[in-house]
């Protein structure tokens, strides 16, 4: 990282809201009735591809936008892990954390305004808040836990092998399409239980903007689900990283 602090601050807050204007975007775009991703609310017409599209590109795009200069976590699950291992400073930590949350809650107000004529026609209450945050569809919260944290582990794991990885060393950005792919694959391949997640900041800061802005049709933020998505992301996190420590060193 090279930027000054100021400017990593930064760099956290728009790549956090890129992030999440271009992943919970193409929910919406898939999602919502009548975008030209589907025409009716659910999946039927964009499909979970437009989805771990949009969520792929959000990560990528940012990391080689803004990684020289802030690390590109735009997770408060990255930034915490790291922190642990001991390859980030705590003391900025919770910069890191307010900044990537304002940055979440700004790409969802982006979101909101885009898309506003088609969350008034949107009736369905699950649909509207799917362009948000995670809910759990298996109705159980153990297995929302257990997705979102071993998903995060193994984010964080492939993460740290793709930029710490010898193939890469001397092409970054490689390893930022690496790491997008890597995140579109596992809203492909995890996506089904929950959404999912796997970062605290995308999915609160959303939840914050659905419970407290007039979002058309909007029902329930499900309050109660929401500690799972922000807890077992960082759970995740640290095993991750700590996984990947004892075999192969930072």
């Amino acid at each position: 990282m090279t930027g000054s602090w100021e400017a990593r601050y930064a760099a956290e807050f728009f790549g956090t809201l890129i992030l999440v204007l271009l992943g919970n975007g193409a929910v919406a775009n898939a999602f919502l009735k009548n975008t030209t991703g589907n025409d009716d609310p659910g999946l039927a017409n964009g499909g979970w591809l437009l989805v771990a599209s949009g969520y792929g590109l959000g990560v990528m795009l940012p990391a080689m936008m803004f990684g020289s200069i802030s690390g590109n976590h735009l997770n408060p699950a990255i930034t915490i892990g790291q922190a642990v291992i001991g390859i980030f400073p705590w003391a900025h930590v919770a910069p890191y954390l307010i900044w990537q949350f304002l940055g979440a809650i700004a790409g969802q107000c982006l979101i909101l305004a885009l898309y506003w004529p088609h969350y008034r026609q949107t009736t369905d209450n699950e649909a509207v808040l799917g362009t948000f945050a995670t809910s759990d569809h298996a109705n159980s919260q153990l297995n929302g836990f257990v997705t979102e944290m071993v998903g995060t582990a193994v984010l964080i794991f492939g993460a740290m092998g793709l930029y710490r990885g010898m193939f890469f060393h001397q092409n970054i950005d490689i390893a930022n399409i690496g790491v997008g792919l890597l995140i579109a694959a596992m809203v492909i391949s995890l996506g089904g239980p929950i959404g999912p997640a796997l970062n605290p900041a995308r999915d609160l800061g959303p939840r914050l903007v659905h419970a407290l802005l007039p979002v058309p049709n909007k029902g329930s933020s499900h309050w109660e689900y929401s500690w799972v998505p922000v807890v077992a992301p960082i759970v995740g996190a640290v095993i991750g990283i700590w996984i990947y420590k004892i075999f192969f060193g930072l």
